[in-house]
C-alpha cells in the first residue's frame, strides 16, 4: 500500500523484514529506537542487512499481543544502532504483564556493565549444518571471532548436524498451524491486493499442511534442541553469520514468484529461524562488517536457554575489540 522498502545503504536492497522500516529508519537516522516481533528473524534480518542490532528475546521475556504471543516461535524484542541502547530498551520492555500470560516474572534487569571477554568460551558455527554462506558473510563472521580470541576468550569452531531440508519441514508444520493459516486466512479474501511473495506464501502454506503433521514437526525441533543445547554445552555463546547472502533484491517481484522460487530464495538467505525453533535462547544480533560493496553483514551471538546477559557481554566486548564503522573494512582478520 505504501511502496517498496529500500535499505539506506543500497536502495536497490531490502531492509529485510519484517521490520524492514524500522531498521531502514534506524539506519537513515530518524530514529533512535524500534521493537519488532521475532517469529523467523524479524529483529535480526533487518538488523544484518542494515547494520543495526537486534535482540531476539528468549520466549516470553518480553510480552506479545495475543494470540500470536502463544507462538512459542516468537520472540518479541528490541532495534537500536548500538548494543548499549538495544540493553537499555530491553530492560524497559521485560517483565510480566496480564495480557499475555507467557511472561516471565520476575522481571529480568540488564546490568550495564559487564567483564571483559578474557575466559569466555565461544563456539563459532558457520554454516549451522548446510545454509549456503556466501565468502564474505564467512569472512567476516570469522574476524569477528578472531578479534574476540585476540581479546583473551576461547574461540572453537563446531558443527552442527543440522540441514535446511529437515528445518523446513518443522517450520512448515509450525507455521501452517498459526502464523501461516493467518495469512492463508487473509488470502482468502483478498488475494488480488496481496504482492506475489505473499500469496506464494499462503500457497506454500496451504501445500505444507498435507506434507508434515504437528507432531512430525515437535520430533524435528525437540531433536535439534537437543543437538544445540549438546554442542553449546562447553561454551558460553555460540557465534554464527545472520544471513547466508549480504542483501536481497527491494523489488521481490524479480525473484519471480512462481513455485515458491521467492520463498526458497529468502529461507536460504536468512540463518535465523534455527533459533526460534530454540526459542528459549537469547539471541543478539549485530553487524560484523560490510563487503566490498558496502553493504553491511551480521552475526547472530546465541545465548544458553534465558541467559540473556551472556549474549549482551559478548555484544559489547565485540563492540570494544571490534568496533563498528560506518565506513568500508577490511575483510579478514
Amino acid at each position: 500500500m505504501w511502496g517498496v522498502t529500500r535499505n539506506p545503504w543500497n536502495t536497490a536492497f531490502t531492509p529485510g523484514g519484517s521490520s524492514g522500516g524500522s531498521a531502514a529508519a534506524l539506519a537513515a537516522g530518524t530514529t533512535t529506537l524500534a521493537s519488532g516481533s521475532d517469529i523467523a528473524g524479524s529483529t535480526r534480518v533487518p538488523a544484518a542487512f542494515t547494520g543495526t542490532v537486534g535482540f531476539k528475546a528468549p520466549y516470553g521475556r518480553i510480552p506479545g499481543v495475543p494470540p500470536l504471543s502463544a507462538d512459542y516461535y516468537r520472540g518479541d524484542g528490541p532495534l537500536a544502532r548500538t548494543v548499549e541502547d538495544c540493553r537499555t530498551f530491553t530492560n524497559v520492555l521485560t517483565g510480566p504483564d496480564p495480557r499475555d500470560h507467557t511472561s516471565l516474572r520476575p522481571k529480568l534487569t540488564l546490568p550495564a556493565e559487564y567483564e571483559p571477554p578474557a575466559g569466555t568460551r565461544i563456539a563459532l558455527c558457520i554454516n549451522l549444518g548446510d545454509y549456503p554462506v556466501a565468502a564474505e558473510i564467512e569472512a567476516n563472521t570469522r574476524a569477528t571471532a578472531y578479534a574476540l580470541a585476540d581479546a583473551g576468550a576461547t574461540v572453537e569452531e563446531i558443527e552442527l548436524p543440522w540441514t535446511y531440508a529437515e528445518i523446513r519441514q518443522a517450520v512448515g508444520a509450525h507455521f501452517t498451524q498459526i502464523f501461516g493459516a493467518i495469512i492463508t486466512e487473509i488470502a482468502r479474501d483478498h488475494r488480488d491486493e496481496l504482492m506475489p511473495y505473499t500469496v506464494a506464501f499462503a500457497d506454500q502454506m496451504a501445500r505444507a499442511q498435507h506434507e508434515t503433521t504437528f507432531l512430525e514437526g515437535l520430533r524435528i525441533e525437540t531433536r535439534m534442541q537437543r543437538q544445540l543445547a549438546e554442542a553449546m554445552a562447553p561454551y558460553d555463546a555460540l557465534i554464527c553469520p545472520t544471513t547466508a547472502i549480504p542483501g536481497l533484491p527491494a523489488e521481490y517481484d524479480q525473484l519471480g514468484p512462481e513455485d515458491g522460487e521467492v520463498l526458497g530464495r529468502v529461507e536460504t538467505a536468512t540463518m535465523t529461524v534455527p533459533f526460534n525453533i530454540s526459542n528459549r535462547c537469547p539471541v543478539l544480533a549485530i553487524p560484523s562488517g560490510q563487503t566490498k560493496s558496502g553493504l553491511p553483514t551480521g552475526i547472530q551471538i546465541v545465548g544458553h536457554t534465558y541467559d540473556d546477559a551472556t549474549v549482551f557481554r559478548v555484544g559489547k566486548a565485540i563492540e570494544q575489540v571490534r568496533p563498528w564503522s560506518y565506513t568500508a573494512i577490511n575483510l579478514g582478520r
